[in-house]
């Protein structure tokens, strides 16, 4: 049992790249095989997560492994947007993001190596709440865009305007807002870099 949040860590990090091949695929059914690997690998962070706080299994290995595998299913889902519309998704917007949330995670990382406490927030749980949710969005419409059915139509219709760009820029504003507010709660780590 200890070392299944490893596992399911370890998981998450496989399945990445064969959502990443998948979703690349020209046919509609192996998309939606990459979106529902993709899910699949998103609800291994849940249990991951569930099984070492039930049973108080805390390692160095999981404790590097876990945010590892997080942030690169996260990312990779987020790196695939701007292949399914530049002008929607623009490629600064997804750096930005992905600055913020590797610097926090190895800034997390570190601080729990020097067994230093690093301090939560609820902004922050929510930033990944709306992240998560405009992520989905965005993987649904890159799966859908050129459906011969009527959902081709829509996602064609939603990707004519700028809706998409729009939530982007929140989504993006609200992260790195966040990543500020991680900073300044964890200021005094800074103090132990002396």
């Amino acid at each position: 049992m200890r070392s299944l949040p490893n596992i399911l860590s370890t998981i998450r990090i496989l399945l990445t790249p064969v959502f990443l091949v998948l979703f690349f695929e020209p046919e509609l059914w192996l998309k939606i095989l990459a979106l529902i690997i993709y899910i699949i690998a998103a609800i291994t962070d849940f249990f991951d997560g569930y099984y070492a706080r039930k049973y108080n299994i805390e390692t160095t290995v999981g404790a590097f492994l876990d945010p590892f595998a997080d942030k690169l299913l996260t990312l990779s889902g987020f790196a695939v947007l701007p292949f399914i519309s530049a002008e929607q998704f623009p490629w600064w917007a997804i750096g930005m993001i992905a600055f913020r949330d590797v610097f926090i995670t190895l800034l997390r990382v570190w601080a729990n190596r020097k067994k230093l406490p690093m301090a939560t927030s609820k902004l922050a749980k929510t930033k990944t709440t709306v992240q998560m949710i405009f992520l989905y969005l965005g993987l649904i419409i890159g799966v859908f865009k050129d459906a011969t059915f009527f959902l081709g139509e829509w996602i064609a219709l939603l990707l004519s305007t700028n809706v998409m760009f729009i939530l982007l820029v929140v989504v993006t504003l609200f992260t790195v807002y966040s990543g500020i507010e991680y900073v300044l709660n964890n200021k005094r780590l800074f103090k132990s870099l002396d």
